[in-house]
């Protein structure tokens, strides 16, 4: 899949996702086969731009190229000037946010509350459009309700306006992340636009991911709570995709291995205090597959340094490694 010119192999992306797609995810779930990394979204207010967290959120020192920064906001000439200043610190590719279903997103009239108002979307679009060098994505849900589902229309006006990709989440605003994604209009919007479409929802394993692809007709798929915990489903997927076979799931010991990196970086980004916070809702995605889960949670939960952090999930991955070997 290209994008101007960047070329997305494996046509696998992670999601952007608000307190999650941070430098350290995102640079692990490249690691691990993603072929593009979302940033978390940044805001167009300028007055913020300067804040530690947006200053967090726009480094990309190191990142492996097309850096793509996802701004949100609802003014046109607020998002252009939000994109020229984002491309100077480093992004190749604007993503810009028409998805986000949040309320206090939304009551600003930002994310997916954009959808009801399709003059504004095409101003939106162009403005960025013609704000940068470096290609410009669009994030959109399937309409803002189910009476009101618009994902084509939207489509063709950023067609129009010259945008280069298009992710769709195949659900309206009104529905959030529940019910069962619409591949339908996914599949409806790649055939009535030429440029490149990412299919999003409900992602969770290769079988899926084969499926979506083959039910929707989308150039790339994009996955956003289907890493959560498991930031090495892009691999998983892509050898699927590529063979037809399934990897063997990753040991306990495998898994430790990308945890502890995981936690490391993280304290070394945020710093000890606020890395320790942060890890102990990755810890919670990582362990909810397992049965253990809720005791692992409040084991993690209960560190207050990272160095009894890294000894507790130290700890637990090697009983669970043991308890395994006993079993064989």
């Amino acid at each position: 899949m290209q994008i101007g010119p960047y070329r997305i192999d494996p046509p696998l992306a992670l999601a952007p996702m608000a307190g999650v797609t941070d430098k350290p995810f995102r640079l692990l779930c490249k690691r691990l086969g993603a072929g593009l990394a979302v940033s978390e979204m940044t805001t167009a207010d300028p007055r913020l731009w300067h804040t530690r967290k947006s200053l967090r959120r726009m480094d990309h020192q190191g990142e492996p190229e097309p850096v793509s920064v996802q701004i949100a906001g609802y003014d046109p000439a607020m998002l252009a000037e939000a994109a020229r200043f984002n491309v100077a610190n480093g992004a190749q590719i604007v993503d810009i946010n028409m998805g986000c279903p949040a309320k206090k997103v939304c009551n600003v009239w930002s994310g997916s509350a954009l959808l009801q108002d399709e003059p504004l979307v095409a101003r939106i679009c162009q403005a960025v459009v013609d704000a940068v060098e470096v290609p410009v994505t669009l994030k959109i849900r399937t309409g803002w309700d189910r009476q009101n589902r618009n994902a084509l229309s939207i489509a063709r006006i950023a067609e129009d306006a010259g945008i280069a990709a298009l992710a769709v989440h195949g659900r309206t605003r009104a529905d959030k992340y529940e019910g069962e994604a619409e591949y339908e209009t996914i599949a409806a919007v790649k055939a009535s636009v030429r440029i490149p479409v990412f299919a999003n929802g409900d992602v969770t394993t290769p079988q899926q991911a084969s499926h979506v692809l083959a039910a929707t007709g989308a150039d790339a798929l994009m996955i956003g709570r289907g890493a959560q915990g498991r930031p090495w489903i892009f691999r998983e997927i892509a050898h699927y995709l590529a063979t037809g076979e399934r990897l063997p799931e990753p040991t306990p010991d495998q898994v430790a291995t990308i945890l502890l990196g995981h936690l490391e970086h993280l304290y070394a980004f945020y710093g000890e205090q606020a890395g320790v916070r942060i890890a102990r809702k990755h810890l919670g995605w990582y362990a909810k597959d397992r049965p253990e889960n809720a005791a692992f949670r409040q084991v993690a939960n209960r560190a207050e340094s990272a160095q009894e952090q890294l000894r507790l999930v130290r700890d637990y991955f090697e009983a669970l490694a043991a308890g395994e070997r006993m079993a064989a």
